[in-house]
């Protein structure tokens, strides 16, 4: 276990190394920087003359060589975790990414949570009672999740629970308690708002695993050693559990790979929408005006969370299968 998990903690160096390497690039790919977005937007109050322009692509390294401007990025934050300047804001990535990374990976892992609780009973139900009125409904319901984006379903969540609920709508806490220190009150008003993203964000992914738990239980519920248990008298509570339940787990379990960083990008446009302080707006907007090292830190982060997705899926599959072997 100890040999299996070092080795691939050794492979997540070089992958991770890999990704910066693209990711650096993909962000230099559009033409021009952050300076000639700048220019373009002050274009109408007469814009940048050439000299101040020059100064400053010398004072952020702008008219380096990428190779260069990556080498310093990385020695950065391998030496001394600094992860550059805010072109646009003019202060560390630091101090604006961790507060809205804490957001997101709190609203990612309870919408995980979330879709784990809804997928895996609904998923069982309609195996085992395939074709009856509950198993159409979770299809029904299924469909609709899949085919209904997220933006859009944000903009009805808001607006039933507006109009008649009376609920304000936008941001994870009420107005007036923006800026506040934590209360328990302000903790009350937090939980009001934040089920509401949860289930905007994790309904698709919901609607994907019922479907994936469906196939792959209905897969193994007719196999000989189902029959066989059952026919030496195993309640079939037991057996369901025992046997085909935790055999349809692997391909469920496999699914965290991908559904965490999915979580995390997916909500750009729901965090656009719904106004949430997490790192969606920030990452759209530092694409929008080439504010590169921000942009870069955050897709940096969202693939390493992939790498460490994929390990944790791989760990629980050879946890909850013994068929699968460390070697």
């Amino acid at each position: 276990m100890f040999g299996f998990l070092y080795r691939r903690l050794l492979y997540m160096i070089p992958t991770v190394f890999l990704i910066s390497v693209v990711t650096f690039v993909i962000i230099q790919l559009p033409p021009g920087d952050y300076l000639d977005t700048l220019a373009a937007e002050l274009s109408d109050s007469g814009g940048l003359d050439e000299g101040t322009m020059q100064a400053l692509r010398d004072q952020y390294g702008l008219g380096q060589p990428m190779y260069v401007q990556y080498l310093k990025w990385m020695s950065q934050i391998l030496f001394h975790g600094n992860f550059g300047i805010s072109f646009e804001k003019n202060i560390p990535v630091n101090d604006i990414i961790w507060d809205k990374l804490g957001w997101t990976f709190a609203i990612s892992l309870m919408t995980l949570l979330f879709i784990w609780m809804t997928a895996l009973p609904i998923g069982i139900y309609s195996a085992v009672r395939k074709y009856s009125a509950g198993d159409y409904i979770a299809t029904f319901f299924g469909f609709i999740g899949l085919a209904v984006p997220n933006f859009l379903l944000a903009l009805v969540m808001m607006y039933v629970a507006f109009k008649y609920f009376g609920q304000s709508v936008g941001g994870l806490v009420s107005p007036q308690y923006l800026g506040e220190p934590w209360t328990f009150d302000k903790f009350l008003d937090l939980l009001a708002h934040i089920w509401m993203p949860i289930v905007v964000v994790g309904t698709s992914g919901a609607a994907a695993l019922i479907r994936i738990m469906r196939a792959n239980l209905l897969d193994e519920l007719y196999r000989p050693y189902v029959v066989t248990a059952r026919a030496k008298g195993m309640s079939e509570f037991q057996l369901l559990l025992k046997y085909p339940v935790r055999v349809a787990l692997n391909p469920f379990v496999s699914t965290i790979g991908w559904i965490l960083p999915t979580l995390v990008s997916g909500e750009i446009i729901v965090a656009v929408v719904m106004n949430l302080p997490t790192t969606g707006p920030l990452l759209l907007r530092a694409l929008l005006v080439q504010d590169m090292y921000l942009a870069g830190s955050l897709i940096l982060l969202v693939s390493i969370l992939t790498v460490i997705g994929t390990l944790v899926s791989d760990l629980l599959l050879a946890w909850i299968d013994p068929r699968i072997r460390y070697q």
